[in-house]
């Protein structure tokens, strides 16, 4: 991996989060590279971005670092290879936490997370340590979606959320605002999965840890430009590895339940 070294300080701050850091994984966007970062500068002016690219051969990576040449708030984070969007998004994670950010926002370059609602994640990061932007929360809209993504969509949110018993209306989401005091609390380190499976992962991490989750409805909007990163391997993975995480999580409470009665019998009378 290889990290810029000539990041400039900047002294920005959102009230009651204080400093943000957007994190924008990148492979072949240099179509919506600029736009993105133009969106997320205009909509929340106070935060800095890190574009995380995968050595994209379409020249993405030398199109964000005109872009930081000339803005302070955007850096850029090149990597060695196409390693996936969970890599990516645990690589910004770990940059943002060297440099002291106290909070890390998840954004997708294409532009269907839209940046317009990145004022209200950020609201409500004021209370919570983790802000899911919610397409299936009241409020929420997806747009030009064809419906056999808003079923698949629709069917893997609501069994990560029976299999795995958290209460979260969209545990897929990828737009997301996380307080860097919960991914200090978190074991980063054991996550391995990616796409749909790697938001599950962390939904699950940070709820068994006790985290406040909240959820935020926000407009989603098929991509415009580009080619999608979506495969049935990862529907495939995410199906894979909520059902272990599932089996996992029953085991652990029947074991528990199991110790409980042995411990109670041990008292008596």
């Amino acid at each position: 991996m290889v990290h810029r070294t000539d990041i400039r300080p900047v002294v920005t701050g959102v009230p009651a989060v204080g400093r943000v850091l957007v994190v924008i994984p990148t492979y072949n966007e240099a179509d919506n590279v600029t736009a993105i970062v133009r969106r997320v500068r205009e909509a929340a002016p106070q935060v800095e971005i890190l574009v995380a690219d995968d050595n994209s051969p379409d020249g993405t990576g030398e199109i964000a670092e005109g872009i930081a040449r000339a803005d302070q708030r955007v850096h850029v984070l090149h990597r060695e290879g196409k390693q996936g969007l969970g890599a990516a998004y645990l690589a910004g994670f770990a940059w943002a936490r060297r440099r002291g950010f106290d909070a890390v926002v998840e954004m997708d370059a294409d532009g269907s997370h839209a940046p317009e609602d990145l004022p209200a994640l950020l609201a409500a990061a004021r209370d919570a340590d983790v802000v899911i932007g919610s397409r299936w929360t009241r409020g929420a809209r997806v747009l030009n979606w064809p419906w056999r993504r808003l079923l698949l969509s629709r069917c893997g949110n609501m069994y990560a959320r029976l299999a795995l018993g958290m209460p979260l209306a969209d545990a897929t989401g990828g737009y997301r605002v996380y307080r860097a005091s919960v991914l200090d609390a978190l074991d980063l380190e054991s996550v391995c999965s990616q796409g749909y499976s790697f938001q599950v992962e962390l939904s699950r991490l940070a709820h068994r840890a006790g985290a406040r989750i909240v959820e935020v409805p926000i407009t989603f909007a098929e991509r415009e430009r580009g080619a999608s990163k979506m495969s049935p391997l990862i529907v495939v993975e995410a199906l894979w590895r909520i059902t272990g995480w599932a089996v996992s999580d029953r085991r652990t409470a029947v074991r528990r339940g199991l110790r409980a009665a042995t411990a109670g019998q041990a008292r008596w009378p």
